[in-house]
């Protein structure tokens, strides 16, 4: 994302305005002269079963990758960082605290009945419920929303948000303080309004193909688990005479070596990755087919700080310090990831962050400050220290636990024993504790860098290491309320230095998105999130 249009965007929240864009594209563009595929059909594979397909039920881009399909927001972000009209046609502000939203006229889920300003309202509430145990029940209180934090910890009532619908097409959002990232965090998947009739007629299994509605491009159509997911045209959708591709299929395909034989063989237009082993050949052999692209997002194993040995922050720093990040982004991916040393980015919402003072020490510097962290903390030849390291299936995780576990051993003694789980077993391990340490990795929600922050501050729905430190929880504190991107950067500084002293996770490197992707898809064009939209897609002619 430009940093010129980011910050052109935070300026503009200073006064009391309408802000309607109007200007773009909401969907496909297909270039003068490109003659299209009659059929229009697309196949991409998603790399994992869905843990759901309900907004508030999930927090990992296998489910929003669909989400975004079939489900629209208020708004959207344009890859260029400006804020595009979706749900919500036009919006104004009152100090940057009063925000209200008018919706398109008759607009509608794909069964044909209206959505409402109620709808957000309702989806929005249910959204911070306690009762609906949501991942995401904390981003509405990291937004500001009135009573959102509150009613997330269980102290007020669903009812008490400061979300309203002024009618059935305009909707009030108060906040406590004004938040530059408003209008981009506005547009996450976890925010796009649900069907109550449906949630509460059909419960868990509302998003069953049978009952569910969308507001988006696409409504699923078909879902056998494991096999695959299919979403159809939407002709209800808004802006459906924008969409191109009538059908899309997602696979569920998390062994990459399959993954790449089934889209050689024809049956899949879209990887959901390239296996690192087979990266350089197939730049040689496929050549404009391979994509790499910069994502906002960084890989990294977190701890179970409440857990011993990993509640001693001289453990997690010795272990941080031993890896050797380099030949981990290098060697064993060597794609373009770059190692990580901050949890967030080196340059994100014109912010530039700067890793911890040991990470530019000589290796041997960093070596024996570790073995010397470790012998403080009780382990040593004598007593090594053994835990264990979980990762969720697929050959990438392995082949860097192995690595790491290769380095602990030769530097410091450490035992890490390897453990793999699917993808949604991974989850629910995580979210009940039942770990030492896991593989993890966090894909930017907006472009700034509390996106990954808050997943360490006290009391988050996402903070599933359970680390805790007041003055951490200060510095984003006044990060949040800051004047300017200049001092907001500061804070931000701040916190990331308490994390590289205290280490709830270890970041291991930065990533690049991988993608094989046939000749005759047109459109495709990932995000700096890594996201790309079906409906922004086209079959060329082939």
């Amino acid at each position: 994302m430009k940093q010129q249009t980011r910050n052109h965007i935070a300026r503009s929240l200073l006064t009391v305005s309408i802000l309607c864009v109007c200007t773009g594209t909401y969907a496909a563009t297909v270039p003068a002269g490109t003659e299209l595929a009659d059929k229009q059909e697309l196949v991409r594979n998603n790399g994992s079963e869905p843990a759901s397909l309900d907004p508030h039920k999930v927090e990992s881009d296998v489910e929003f990758n669909i989400i975004s399909d079939i489900f629209d927001g208020l708004v959207a972000v344009r890859k260029d960082g400006s804020i595009e009209p979706r749900l919500a046609e036009k919006w104004e502000n009152k100090d940057n605290t009063v925000w209200i939203f008018h919706l398109r006229p008759g607009i509608t889920w794909s069964d044909g009945t209206a959505i409402t300003a109620k709808d957000v309202v309702w989806s929005w509430q249910r959204l911070v419920d306690p009762k609906t145990a949501s991942p995401y029940a904390s981003y509405p209180g990291n937004m500001h929303i009135v009573n959102a934090t509150e009613i997330a910890q269980g102290k007020m009532s669903p009812d008490t948000l400061g979300v309203k619908a002024l009618d059935d097409s305009t909707l009030e959002i108060t906040l406590t303080q004004p938040t530059a990232s408003f209008l981009p965090m506005l547009a996450h998947p976890s925010l796009v309004p649900v069907d109550k009739v449906l949630v509460n007629r059909f419960s868990e299994k509302w998003t069953k193909p049978e009952h569910i509605v969308t507001s988006g491009a696409y409504k699923v159509t078909g879902w056998v688990v494991n096999e695959r997911i299919v979403a159809e045209r939407n002709a209800r959708y808004w802006n459906n005479k924008a969409t191109v591709i009538n059908k899309v299929t997602y696979l569920p395909i998390n062994a990459e070596t399959a993954d790449i034989n089934r889209y050689k063989a024809g049956e899949i237009d879209i990887t959901n990755t390239i296996p690192v082993n087979q990266f350089v050949q197939l730049q040689k052999t496929l050549g404009d087919q391979v994509h790499v692209d910069p994502q906002l997002a960084t890989y990294y194993y977190e701890f179970n700080t409440t857990k011993p040995p990993f509640n001693d922050p001289r453990v997690r720093r010795a272990l941080n310090m031993a890896l050797d990040k380099n030949i981990i982004a290098d060697k064993v991916m060597g794609q373009g990831q770059r190692p990580a040393w901050a949890i967030s980015q080196p340059e994100i919402g014109g912010v530039k962050i700067a890793s911890p003072d040991y990470a530019f020490w000589p290796r041997e510097k960093r070596l024996a400050e570790a073995k010397k962290l470790l012998n403080e903390a009780g382990f040593n030849d004598v007593h090594p220290l053994s835990f264990n390291l979980l990762y969720n299936t697929m050959e990438t995780h392995q082949r860097i636990a192995i690595a790491a576990s290769s380095m602990w051993k030769k530097n410091l003694g450490v035992e890490a024993k390897l453990q793999n789980q699917e993808w949604k077993t991974m989850l629910d391990t995580m979210h009940t504790g039942n770990f030492d340490a896991v593989r993890y990795a966090w894909i930017a929600d907006y472009d700034d860098a509390a996106t990954f922050l808050n997943n360490f501050r006290t009391g988050d729905s996402e903070n599933t290491s359970k680390y805790s430190n007041p003055a951490y929880d200060e510095a984003l504190h006044n990060a949040a309320k800051a004047k300017d991107v200049t001092e907001r950067g500061k804070y931000y500084q701040q916190a990331e230095e308490i994390l590289g002293q205290d280490v709830p996770a270890i970041p291991i490197y930065h990533y690049v998105r991988t993608h094989l992707v046939k000749p005759w898809v047109g459109g495709f064009d990932p995000d700096s999130l890594g996201y790309f939209l079906t409906k922004d897609m086209y079959i060329k002619k082939h």
